[in-house]
């Protein structure tokens, strides 16, 4: 059906223009009872659509801020592959303490999904220690050598309590005023060991060396394996330290 189901979501709900930053998905600016909002078209699962709004509502009820999504006129949070959500003001972190206030909020975050299931067809990264593929990751299309530095690098995480982690914190998801730090795109979240998402510029979530070391390596490998093969992804693993 594609565009044609934002009809489900009123008579004057209209696109206005496509958003940069969608890889697998197409993204575009809309208004929705005179609102401005956002439409991200794509071909995930009902049971992962389901997975994610469901997480963002949770978020949202504990004080978060995330693009929540927003119902059909017959309740439904998504139709064949397309999620319209509410549209999140702000500017990107520039300085120390505003990347601290980024990982105040991610810790928060962690906080709050200790425990949470899985995101269909995902895998974690002590997952893949074991397991080949998992949703964008297939390990057999790496070199051994890289998926070996990989797996070395994830068997450090090995035994660590997993949360939700967003999985994609870089300056363009991040929405922030003076009195709150939204997070955007959240296509990359899954359940994993939260140093992935501590990997922060100026170390912003206070690491020790140790846990430096292991977040940088842990986050490199995951960024490698995710978007393999291109040329960030080769340069990611180039990053991994060697077994």
């Amino acid at each position: 059906m594609g565009w044609e189901a934002l009809g489900q979501w009123g008579e004057d709900a209209v696109c206005i223009e496509p958003l940069t930053g969608g890889v697998a998905n197409d993204v575009r600016s809309l208004r929705i009872n005179g609102k401005l909002a956002v439409g991200r078209l794509g071909s995930r699962s009902d049971a992962d659509l389901a997975w994610e709004t469901g997480l963002l509502l949770h978020l949202d009820r504990h004080g978060l801020t995330v693009p929540v999504p927003i119902p059909t006129m017959d309740g439904r949070l998504f139709v064949n592959g397309l999620v319209v959500m509410e549209y999140i003001e702000g500017g990107s972190p520039e300085t120390e303490a505003d990347w601290r206030r980024v990982a105040d909020t991610l810790r928060a975050l962690h906080r709050l999904t200790q425990g949470w299931p899985q995101r269909p067809g995902w895998r974690s990264s002590t997952d893949l220690l074991h397991a080949e593929t998992g949703t964008r990751i297939d390990l057999t299309a790496m070199p051994s050598e890289g998926v070996a530095r990989c797996r070395a690098a994830w068997a450090r995480l090995a035994g660590r309590a997993t949360c939700v982690v967003h999985g994609d914190a870089n300056p363009r998801n991040i929405r922030m005023t003076a009195d709150r730090v939204g997070l955007i795109d959240w296509d990359e979240s899954h359940v994993d060991v939260p140093d992935l998402d501590l990997e922060l510029p100026h170390n912003a979530a206070d690491l020790d060396p140790q846990a430096w070391d292991i977040a940088e390596q842990a986050s490199a490998a995951w960024e490698a394996a995710v978007c393999w093969d291109d040329d960030y992804s080769k340069e990611r693993l180039a990053q991994v330290r060697a077994v």
